[in-house]
């Protein structure tokens, strides 16, 4: 079923700091065009149009001439590719819903019909009754159902819709800070992400003001973002596609984020902590990044060791905090004399945040073994020389010795 979003033509390599030519990029989108899909679509409705013209110039309805009736016939199929154009932006909920709804509507409409029927009423104002209450009862029916129709449990309904979900891939919508972020194109490199990628037009405009900020640190961020767009475009196994489907009445970017995965039944992939929140109770499917991050934190028991380089004193006596790779902190009881030095700690207890993972260990030199030698990393190396030179470290990196472990 074709959609409402067009695929991204493939981009030219762009400087890093061109930013406006960039977004020019994944403005100047272009639609994909595939034979047998669209092709045979094309084909179908041709000969729809084709037919209504033809029925209308044979059978000229309403006292119209040929011609006249030609053109109505044109102008009804027309309005028929425009609702089918609009069903096709409905979730299979609201359609159900609709047509239940509808239906209702119908059968509602003909019981009163009948009670009209056993009435004095002249026949020309019950006729006239009878189908101003059809239409009423039926538009009713349509327009409930079909907002009513999010409430819908498909898979209770005896598994016939249950895998409606399964048969087919699932559309994947970006939010602008997990772009930002930038983490979303690792994941796709290493194929945990497939499939198409949308990235709503909304959504665009917000990272390219981003990029046009006069805040430097907030314009290299936005460029940043129209960076890994580009490296995600260019990726074989995903499609990246725009959405030109916007919501005016809605002011804010994250309700209308929610609305357009309501609308293609589509995952949100964001690491917004608010917007996950919200759509997950709206009966969302969201992707959420840190959530990803800290389930691929490594597992750190009570009683282990581990080495680690202690950058900074603590807020307690005599404490001292280290991190990670992943940037999980790690608070060591009796670290502060330890400062600037890469030591090996006992884990002591491990908490889980909000915010994410905090490990506590303790450090004492009596418990370490006695050929081990704590060394300070401004020291020259005194391993022989076959071993590892000692890579540089970041400012928060912490890299774990693979011989201790």
């Amino acid at each position: 079923m074709p959609r409402s979003y067009a695929r991204i033509g493939q981009a030219s390599e762009v400087p890093v700091s061109d930013r406006s030519k960039a977004a020019t990029e994944f403005n100047g989108y272009r639609k994909d065009v595939r034979f047998g899909s669209w092709w045979d679509e094309l084909v179908v409705r041709l000969v729809f149009a084709t037919a209504c013209v033809a029925a209308g110039y044979h059978f000229h309805p309403f006292g119209l001439s040929r011609p006249a009736a030609a053109i109505v016939g044109l102008l009804f199929s027309v309005s028929v590719f425009l609702f089918e154009i609009r069903l096709q932006r409905a979730s299979l909920r609201r359609l159900i819903g609709a047509a239940v709804g509808s239906i209702l509507g119908i059968v509602g409409a003909y019981l009163m019909g009948l009670v009209m029927s056993g009435t004095t009423i002249p026949e020309d104002t019950r006729s006239f009754l009878d189908i101003g209450v059809l239409l009423v009862m039926t538009y009713i029916g349509l327009v409930l159902g079909a907002r009513k129709g999010d409430m819908l449990n498909l898979a209770a309904l005896g598994g016939l819709f249950g895998n409606e979900k399964g048969n087919r891939r699932q559309p994947k919508i970006l939010d602008t800070s997990v772009i930002i972020d930038g983490r979303v194109a690792d994941i796709c490199e290493a194929y945990f992400l497939e499939g198409v990628l949308v990235v709503p037009q909304f959504v665009l405009r917000e990272l390219q003001l981003v990029a046009d900020s006069p805040d430097s640190l907030k314009r290299q961020r936005g460029r940043r973002g129209l960076e890994v767009l580009q490296k995600m475009q260019k990726m074989p196994h995903l499609e990246v596609e725009v959405a030109d489907d916007d919501f005016p009445q809605i002011p804010e970017v994250d309700m209308k984020l929610i609305e357009l995965a309501k609308r293609y039944d589509a995952k949100i992939v964001t690491n917004d902590y608010n917007l996950n929140k919200v759509a997950t109770l709206q009966g969302l499917d969201v992707l959420n990044v840190n959530q990803l991050a800290n389930a691929l934190k490594p597992v750190v028991l009570p009683g282990e060791a581990m080495r680690v380089f202690v950058l900074r004193e603590g807020k307690e006596y005599n404490q001292g905090v280290a991190y990670l790779d992943d940037g999980t902190m790690v608070v060591i009881d009796g670290g502060r004399r330890a400062i600037n030095k890469t030591v090996d700690i006992i884990v002591t207890s491990v908490h889980q945040t909000t915010a994410g993972k905090m490990i506590f260990g303790r450090y004492d030199e009596r418990e370490l073994p006695r050929n081990h030698v704590t060394q300070a990393v401004e020291a020259p190396p005194k391993a022989v020389e076959a071993a590892p030179p000692v890579p540089e470290r970041l400012p928060r990196a912490v890299i774990p010795d693979p011989s201790q472990s």
